[in-house]
Order: structure tokens, then C-alpha cells, then sequence
């Protein structure tokens, strides 16, 4: 079984060198996607020599440098790709979790609202709270899904289900076309707990995504726009949760 774990990192030498640490524990193979880091994460990174750094020139997006560790999973033949984040909110210790999720799915997903875990750790911000409850909402009903955290970065694919996958978006709301990819190419979606962990009251999205109701706007055009880039017919004729059943056949 060839393993990939996949980790795209922005200007994250406060935490990077201790996470490559833990998931050198549970991956024998490591990709990180340096998305134009303008701190001392390149420098970090070229003294590494048990793993494979791609380097995007200028800062593309979340959502491109997860696309590129698609890409470069199928091109080395990757069976099963975990990507996770590198701000410390992702604990390598729960790859294994993920793996044996997999058996008997095509995706499994992270998920911080599945149950709490005793933890110490700062609260979930407020808005993004709400903004994820929302956005989930919105896609078990448009899609049929079952899921409790549309954001969580923290998955395993098997490399049937990248090969079904064209991601496009290169923001932050690339989940969301994600999402709407997965139950439309109708893969097996399960979600396994993690913790809810928030270290940095500071971190930000970036420009205009800081203000939270233009954040939900930008979420929703990600969602129409994935939407309408596939249409696909549906193969049962029951409705679920007033939304037709995940789609089959599209065209």
C-alpha cells in the first residue's frame, strides 16, 4: 500500500518542523506544497531530505495547493493520499484513524463537530462556527449528505476517488466544489471525530474573507458555481431532505 500524506503549507515555520516530525511517525511518504511562503518555511524545507516539496512561485490559494497534491498523488501512484493542515489544528496521530475509516469508503473526512474531545485549546470563533453549521446545513440538503464539518482539511481519498475529482478553485472555499464533486461522482463519504483544536486567535483569511458576512457570499458563489459546472441527472425519483438523492450521471 503506498501511502501519501499531503500537507499544504502558507508562512508556517512557527509550527512546520514540529508537525513533520509527528507525521514522519505514521506516513512513509510526505509531500508538502510550499504555496509561495514569504517567512523562512523554503528555508526550512531545503533541509529536508526524507520528503517531496513542490514550491507554487507566488501564493496561489488553499484550494490550488491542495489541487497540486491531487495531481502529483496520481502522478506517483498513490493508493490512498491524507491531506491535513500545518497550523498544529491537525493531529498526525489520527492518520491511522482515517486509514482504518477507509476500508469501506472512498473519502473519509475530519470532522470537529462529530463529538468533543477533552481538550484545552481556545473556543471555535464565533462566526466561523456559525458559517460552517450554515454552509453544511446547505449542502445535506442540496446534496443528500450526512456530514457535520464542511471545512475540516483533515482527509483520506483513495486515488478511484482523486481520479473522479476536478478541482478548479483555488481559494479557500475549495471544500465546498469538493463536496458537490463527491456526492454528484457518488463516493462512499464517511466522517470519523477529531479535535477541535484552535491555537492562533490572530490567523486570518486574508483580504476581504475577514469580514464574515462577504466570506459567506464568496462560500455560496463556490457552491452555485460547482453546482452549475456539473449537471447531472438524478437516478431516483424520491426526494431527501427536499433535494433529490446524490446524483449518477452526469453530463
Amino acid at each position: 500500500m503506498h501511502l501519501l500524506t499531503a500537507i499544504p503549507v502558507y508562512n508556517e515555520e512557527r509550527h512546520l518542523e514540529s508537525v513533520l516530525q509527528e507525521v514522519r511517525r505514521y506516513s512513509p511518504s510526505i509531500l508538502v506544497v510550499n504555496d509561495g511562503s514569504s517567512d523562512r518555511t523554503g528555508e526550512i524545507l531545503a533541509k529536508q531530505t526524507d520528503l517531496t516539496v513542490i514550491t507554487h512561485p507566488r501564493n496561489r490559494g488553499y484550494g490550488a495547493a491542495l489541487g497540486t497534491a491531487f495531481n502529483h498523488a496520481l502522478q506517483v501512484g498513490a493508493d490512498f493520499l491524507v491531506t491535513m493542515d500545518c497550523d498544529g489544528q491537525h493531529e498526525p496521530a489520527r492518520i491511522p484513524v482515517l486509514l482504518e475509516a477507509i476500508h469501506d469508503a472512498d473519502m473519509v473526512s475530519g470532522s470537529r463537530y462529530l463529538r468533543d474531545f477533552h481538550q484545552k485549546g481556545l473556543a471555535t470563533p464565533a462566526d466561523r462556527r456559525e458559517i460552517n453549521q450554515t454552509i453544511t446545513g446547505e449542502l445535506n440538503k442540496s446534496l443528500c449528505l450526512n456530514i457535520t464539518d464542511a471545512f475540516c482539511g483533515f482527509k483520506a481519498y483513495r486515488r478511484s476517488a482523486l481520479e473522479k475529482l476536478h478541482i478548479t478553485e483555488t481559494g479557500w472555499g475549495m471544500p465546498l466544489q469538493l463536496w458537490v464533486q463527491a456526492a454528484r461522482a457518488g463516493l462512499r463519504i464517511k466522517e470519523v471525530a477529531v479535535p477541535r483544536l484552535y491555537l492562533d486567535p490572530n490567523r486570518a483569511f486574508g483580504g476581504m474573507l475577514n469580514d464574515a458576512g462577504q466570506r459567506l457570499a464568496y462560500y455560496h458563489r463556490v457552491i452555485a458555481d460547482a453546482l452549475e459546472t456539473s449537471k447531472c441527472e438524478p437516478t431516483v425519483d424520491f426526494e431527501c431532505y427536499g433535494a433529490f438523492q446524490p446524483f449518477r450521471s452526469c453530463r
